[in-house]
């Protein structure tokens, strides 16, 4: 019986040195795993000077965790998470998440990850703490309203335009309450924090809406995890299924919501599956109410075109489909960087 190789571990940073990812992505590929582009590190395990594991973290989720098939089975990828769980401690991450595939979920389990949503044979997602989603459905409980019928939107808004805020307001009036959720992550080209600002500027004028900052229990279909899933329709399955359960079975029950309000979507097929899902999964529960897209000019409004005629400096038309509050933002940070 041949004994195991020593095992060391070092962190690498992958802006610091990419010429280290071409061995990780070999790695990851004989596991049949990609790289996702936003890790920032990854912790190595190498046995002398051979790559034989790997475990990567952009901000707090864990991603392209890959051992070595001859040394599978000696608890490497255990210590690999346990290295990389140090890394995330260290640098303020405390909050962990991973996305995997079903048939490895009782590993992670015993390494102290609990199932959050599960996308049939697809993926699970996972975190590092068995009280995490109930944590944040008792700081949602706080926000309810009690009435008949309890709204719920979920928006990107990258900006806040004309057919936002017609949604919004059809939503408000035929709901007792509305609760708007802006996405959180930073993947867009309007940062968060401007989103967020342009929506509740924009609904300010409705007094039964409350404007929540996203979470990450509210997922952004840029930042999820697709590494191990080569096909892009089943990416976009896995994604839009666990961010459905996720609201459905978490969300909801903590705000009471009766209703789902989505626009319509004319552009996007990546939308518009979605808006599938959700009626997919979330009727009978809970009421999925899609509302026609409104037109300017006979054309549909669109967050797109507005970030289309911002690179091509065409305030007037701006301002045509767009909130004068969104109009004052764009203004006020974009009309200084072209004159």
């Amino acid at each position: 019986m041949h004994s195991q190789p020593a095992i060391d571990f070092r962190v690498t940073e992958v802006a610091r040195h990419p010429e280290r990812l071409s061995p990780i992505r070999a790695l990851l590929a004989d596991s049949g795993l990609g790289l996702d582009g936003d890790i920032t590190l990854f912790v190595e395990a190498r046995a002398g000077t051979r790559l034989v594991g790997c475990a990567g973290l952009a901000a707090n989720v864990i991603k392209c965790v890959a051992v070595e098939e001859q040394l599978r089975g000696v608890n490497l990828s255990a210590r690999l998470l346990a290295e990389v769980e140090n890394v995330a401690l260290a640098r303020g991450h405390f909050h962990l998440f991973l996305c995997t595939r079903p048939c490895n979920e009782a590993r992670f389990q015993q390494s102290g990850f609990w199932p959050v949503a599960r996308s049939g044979n697809n993926a699970v997602l996972m975190e590092n703490t068995p009280q995490g989603i109930e944590r944040y459905c008792r700081s949602l409980h706080r926000h309810r309203h009690e009435g008949a019928r309890t709204g719920a939107i979920v928006m990107n808004a990258n900006p806040f335009t004309l057919g936002h805020r017609h949604l919004v307001e059809q939503a408000a009036r035929q709901c007792d309450w509305l609760h708007l959720f802006v996405v959180r992550e930073d993947a867009s080209f309007f940062p968060f924090r401007a989103r967020l600002n342009m929506v509740r500027a924009g609904v300010a004028h409705l007094p039964n809406v409350t404007v929540h900052e996203g979470s990450q229990y509210i997922i952004s279909r840029a930042t999820f995890p697709a590494y191990f899933l080569k096909e892009s329709g089943r990416v976009q399955q896995a994604w839009s299924e666990i961010d459905v359960l996720i609201f459905r079975d978490f969300i909801a029950p903590a705000l009471g919501v009766t209703h789902r309000f989505v626009g319509s979507e004319p552009f996007c097929d990546v939308t518009r599956q979605y808006n599938q899902t959700l009626h997919a999964l979330l009727t009978p529960r809970i009421a999925v109410i899609e509302l026609p897209r409104i037109k300017v000019s006979g054309h549909p409004v669109s967050a797109s075109e507005v970030r289309r005629l911002l690179k091509t400096e065409q305030f007037s038309r701006i301002r045509e489909i767009v909130p004068e509050s969104t109009f004052a933002h764009l203004e006020a940070h974009y009309s200084a960087e072209v004159v």
